[in-house]
């Protein structure tokens, strides 16, 4: 059977004035109501069944149905999901009905109340229209008029082949084309009156002020979050249920993290949370980790952390904002095929390879810019916040990459090193270590946008270099039980000086500082001789001459005035000073051995750590791991940056193995 490539829309009159539908068409309404919407679904759909086409009505808003099983193959699509899940069924189904089917498809901006960004609308939008398109295919689609940003409105414009404008004024129906793909006519883009299968054009000027005039075009195109913080200041008697709502954008549905967020954020909290997101969509499980166990610290510890406590003032670059970036750049069709179990391996290192070379909506990028004039020079960590991260039972844990800009340069070199940070962090979401963890753990099918946290790094300029005094990751459980008489429950630390590269990965030849907290001081068995053997000889640092991440020898470092007393962290070492006297070498350095005595012995650090650790494994009722770092000031009085927290992640402890005697 042959078919014709002219459509009707089942409104004759309409029909003249666009001079049909084509096949492929997308067609947009925007309208002020469902109610004027399901005025133009209805002829449509009377006409398709006249011409005995395929009718299908894609069901996933909170409205009213505009169509029953009578009418049309009704097909419900959960959009609660969140936008890959729903983005891939309505792939599928387009897939699966094939060339010619038509389509009615809910309204738009009832998305909103599931996914809470326009940016992910437009997203569904320029992923979708392009595939219908391809097949042929005639889709209805509606927004509600003033309820999304002129940034949707022209990402849908770009993308559709008719937008058009739907009005009701004083019980009549008005249709005015704001764009018609590839047909013209002298009075096509004036407002029409729809009377029955009549339309009549408006061209007297008169008339069509009137028209236009008494449309309310009040509301301001602000995104969703721009609406939420709106009615926040508007009405505060509804505090309650406005606090569910931004919990509910920023850290997602219910889950035990979830709740420990519904405890200690006040609505406050969460207003600066937003406050300082780039983009849309959730913070990921990095950033709510960090805020939730500062959160505990401050409302739960009462004064004995507050004073010891550095500020923070990271920016969070929402989940939507990943998505955004790979349908910009077009690529989602690949990130489909990827997803797929056969193409799970097969197609990740192409999209790897892309994710590294693309670019970033302008919206976007002036954000970042904004990000980093705030930031000034400062050095800063582009850190992944992925939305499974840091999350009871998946903490992925060394999975996705972490980025240091030193931050030197003119602003546009920051700027594009900044950039390619991000993309860094997002090609990451292809290391095959990653794959492999979701797959393992069962998490092919769940939704795993990548957020973004970006902090600035903790500690002081010192010379040519930057790097915080202290750094480390500590653990509420010792998994270091060396010795019976170790309170495995008192926690412990991995203790480095400068960056705390050292304490997270393992160094081959390098070794942090084991502290057992309820023994601070013990060191682990070993021999004398060996104590420098099984110490850190290599700090990492940022080096701003070079702009660049750099590791230098540990008695290099501490030839640098670093604003307080070396010997909390290092000890002269005794024996190689001997032996250069031996040697007759008297002018020679002194050498020193990062052994943190006085730290440990001297000062409130060891205490503290182990009292935070322990609020924060009994709040989180499990146990927690966290990275942190201290700068001391000359008096040796200090300040601790937490970092990260997250729950522990091991595989259980093992066997009780006898040691053998010593011959």
């Amino acid at each position: 059977m042959s078919v014709p490539d002219k459509v009707s829309t089942g409104i004759r009159g309409f029909d003249g004035i666009i001079d049909k539908l084509r096949l492929g068409d997308n067609v947009v309404w925007q309208a002020d109501d469902i109610e004027s919407y399901k005025k133009v679904v209805l002829p449509f759909t009377a006409q398709a069944h006249s011409d005995g086409r395929q009718l299908i009505y894609v069901r996933f808003g909170r409205h009213a149905p505009l169509l029953d099983d009578e009418m049309a193959e009704v097909e419900t699509i959960d959009a609660s999901r969140g936008f890959e899940s729903f983005a891939t069924a309505v792939h599928s189904l387009i897939e699966q009905k094939g060339r010619y089917a038509f389509y009615v498809f809910d309204c738009l901006t009832d998305l909103l109340d599931c996914w809470y960004s326009d940016l992910m609308i437009r997203n569904f939008f320029k992923v979708t229209c392009p595939f219908l398109f391809e097949l042929d295919t005639i889709a209805y689609f509606s927004i509600q008029r003033s309820a999304h940003t002129y940034s949707t409105i022209a990402g849908i414009r770009e993308t559709t082949q008719l937008l058009l404008d739907l009005y009701s004024v004083e019980g009549e129906s008005y249709i005015h084309p704001l764009k018609v793909w590839q047909r013209y006519s002298p009075t096509m883009f004036f407002p029409h009156l729809i009377k029955g299968q009549e339309a009549v054009c408006v061209t007297a000027s008169a008339q069509v002020a009137g028209l236009f005039s008494s449309i309310d075009r009040s509301g301001r195109p602000l995104d969703y979050l721009g609406k939420v913080k709106e009615n926040i200041a508007a009405f505060p008697d509804q505090a309650d249920e406005q606090k569910r709502l931004l919990l509910s954008m920023l850290v997602g549905s219910d889950s035990r993290m979830r709740t420990l967020c519904e405890r200690f954020f006040s609505l406050e909290d969460l207003q600066m949370i937003a406050s300082r997101l780039i983009g849309t969509g959730r913070i990921g499980g990095k950033s709510v980790g960090m805020l939730v166990a500062r959160m505990i610290l401050e409302k739960e510890g009462r004064d004995r952390f507050v004073p010891f406590m550095e500020p923070h003032d990271s920016f969070y670059i929402g989940s939507d904002v990943f998505y955004t970036y790979i349908v910009q750049n077009g690529w989602w069709e690949l990130r489909t095929r990827q997803k797929t179990r056969d193409g799970y391996y097969k197609y990740a290192g192409e999209l790897k390879e892309k994710l590294l070379s693309g670019q970033f909506p302008s919206d976007i990028q002036e954000q970042f810019v904004q990000m980093l004039e705030y930031f000034g020079q400062f050095p800063i960590i582009v850190r992944s916040s992925s939305l499974l991260e840091d999350n009871f039972g998946n903490a992925f844990a060394g999975k996705y990459d972490s980025v240091f800009c030193v931050n030197q340069g003119t602003p546009k070199e920051r700027f594009e090193a900044f950039e390619q940070a991000v993309r860094f962090v997002y090609a990451s979401a292809m290391n095959e270590d990653a794959l492999a963890y979701r797959e393992k753990r069962g998490l092919l099918g769940s939704d795993e946008q990548m957020a973004i946290l970006v902090q600035r790094v903790s500690g002081d300029y010192y010379e040519q270099n930057f790097f915080p005094h202290i750094a480390g990751v500590g653990n509420s459980s010792n998994l270091y039980v060396w010795d019976k008489d170790i309170d495995g429950e008192a926690g412990m630390l991995r203790l480095v000086f400068g960056l705390g590269t050292r304490a997270v990965g393992r160094m081959i030849g390098d070794y942090a500082r084991i502290v057992s907290l309820d023994d601070p001081t013990a060191l682990l068995p070993m021999a004398l001789e060996d104590v420098r053997r099984f110490s850190q000889h290599e700090v990492d640092l940022l080096s701003l001459k070079e702009n660049l991440p750099d590791t230098v020898a540990v008695d290099e470092a501490l030839d640098y005035d670093i604003k307080a007393d070396k010997s909390l962290f290092a000890t002269v070492d005794q024996a190689a000073a001997a032996r250069l006297r031996e040697l007759g070498y008297m002018r020679k350095k002194t050498s020193y051995i990062l052994s943190f005595k006085r730290l440990l012995e001297e000062t409130e650090f060891p205490s503290l750590m182990k009292d935070m650790l322990a609020l924060l494994s009994g709040t989180y009722s499990y146990p927690v791991d966290i990275e942190f770092t201290a700068n001391f000031a000359n008096d040796d009085s200090f300040k601790i940056n937490l970092v990260q927290c997250r729950p522990l992640q091991t595989r259980g402890f093992g066997q009780t193995v006898p040691m053998p005697d010593v011959v």
